[in-house]
């Protein structure tokens, strides 16, 4: 037997029974009844092979989440909860039990609420299970990418590759001097990047977790506001950026944690200096999980998480760690340093040549939203033409512009080849929660556009 499957890690790392675990519904909630509430769940469910979290609730989330792996269960953390990707996921795991929110119900599977109808102070008489732990090699969570680029990928994840993973970004990071600290949240936990950075994060750093999911500032402002003391944020360059544009005035921060997108090296410096907080990034996708981190308004350079170790070849750059599965291709262009620091430089996918000329999709849009009177903005490649001839679209959002201005503004920056035709002007863009653009809402709003 190997030692991987001989190693139990711990659900939690709380250090007492009393100690505040999260924030809910305006309420403390300490280990001990997050504890009760994980046992009381892994009792009510139905035998199974796997369980669908739709938790919104980050409590409920956090009790389904350990309630499975109490039960040998797998958790399935799907990319929406569309009709349609339900469907696909019930197909593809037949028997599947839906976790869901109090009142919440998906027409045709079975649901069961992740915490007690009655609530917490319902459940008395539980111990305090220090020791409770799981095999590292014991399948924890199947989560799916984005499908940004396309369908959403099953990628499995196992309990040990997502805590040694959490470990290595948090002992990066420097968590250890923030504990224990308030953790508020604007991603959905569903997300590869809120799994492990906002419910394990506080799982395995003892950090406070607050139940809500706000967007808004000033939702944001009174999350952070329930927390008793030091408090961190873990946030989207979109949302980031929503936040400092409104000037809602924050409690005091004391980390800031970004990731879904490359931030701008200003954006980071702003953040730092109206938050009063550090303001770190970190790097990583579905199909690894956290790779590295970075002071954005220090360094361009990426910093491998401990036992992570990057190479290159011809097929581009590959990522392997004592808790990755094998080597994985990383889906970026890389600039490597060494084995262990890099620069980023967007997405292979992003590369774009026209005429000849190269040029990346995060380099256009990294100057169309930097002028002035653009709220938001994207550049993306649509189908090829008739003619086989390609042309770079853009959407946006500048309600004060006209095209003939926004098309000058671009001209300065850019090189002609690659300003937009089509340029459409949006309402909003179609971002999904993590601020990211699946490329096919996108067409859709193009065509739609054109329709009009």
């Amino acid at each position: 037997m190997t030692m991987l499957s001989t190693t139990r890690l711990p659900l939690l790392r709380h250090g007492s029974p009393d100690d505040l675990f999260a924030w809910h519904d305006g309420k403390p909630v300490t280990v001990r009844s997050y504890l009760a509430a994980v046992r009381d769940l892994a009792r009510r469910l139905p035998d199974g092979a796997y369980l669908l979290n739709l938790c919104g609730d980050r409590l409920g989330f956090a009790v389904a989440l350990g309630a499975a792996l109490l039960r040998r269960q797998i958790s399935l953390h799907p990319p929406n909860d569309t009709p349609a990707t339900l469907r696909q996921l019930d197909e593809s795991y037949p028997g599947l039990i839906c976790l869901t929110d109090a009142g919440a119900h998906y027409p045709g599977m079975t649901c069961v609420a992740a915490l007690p109808a009655d609530g917490l102070d319902s459940l008395t008489g539980s111990r305090f299970d220090a020791d409770l732990a799981f095999p590292a090699d014991q399948v924890a969570a199947i989560a799916f990418t984005s499908g940004s680029t396309g369908r959403p990928m099953p990628q499995v994840k196992s309990w040990g590759t997502l805590v040694r993973s959490v470990h290595g970004a948090g002992t990066a990071l420097g968590i250890a001097g923030l504990e224990p600290a308030g953790l508020v949240g604007t991603v959905p936990h569903q997300h590869m990047y809120g799994l492990e950075s906002v419910i394990l994060l506080a799982l395995q750093h003892g950090l406070v977790l607050h139940g809500s999911r706000p967007l808004f500032p000033a939702d944001i402002a009174a999350c952070l506001a329930d927390l008793p003391s030091r408090r961190m944020l873990v946030t989207t360059p979109v949302h980031l950026q929503a936040l400092l544009a409104d000037g809602t005035a924050l409690p005091p921060l004391d980390f800031i944690l970004c990731a879904t997108a490359p931030l701008a090296p200003q954006l980071a410096i702003d953040a730092e200096m109206r938050l009063g907080a550090p303001l770190h990034e970190i790097y990583g996708c579905s199909e690894t999980g956290q790779l590295a981190v970075r002071r954005t308004s220090a360094t361009a350079e990426w910093l491998c998480i401990d036992g992570i170790r990057l190479r290159q070849d011809e097929q581009g750059t590959w990522a392997s760690g004592d808790f990755l599965d094998g080597e994985t291709l990383l889906a970026d262009v890389i600039e490597l340093k060494s084995d262990t620091r890099f620069i980023l430089h967007g997405r292979s996918a992003d590369q774009v040549n026209i005429a000849g000329k190269r040029s990346s999709l995060a380099f256009l849009n990294h100057h169309l939203n930097s002028v002035e009177g653009v709220r938001d903005g994207v550049f993306f490649m649509p189908q090829e033409g008739e003619s086989g001839t390609t042309r770079l679209a853009a959407l946006v959002v500048a309600p004060g512009l006209t095209a003939e201005t926004l098309l000058a503004r671009l001209r300065e920056r850019i090189d002609p080849i690659f300003l937009p035709r089509p340029l459409r002007f949006v309402e909003a863009l179609p971002r999904n929660p993590t601020g990211k653009l699946p490329r096919e809402a996108l067409l859709r709003m193009l065509d739609n556009s054109q329709r009009d």
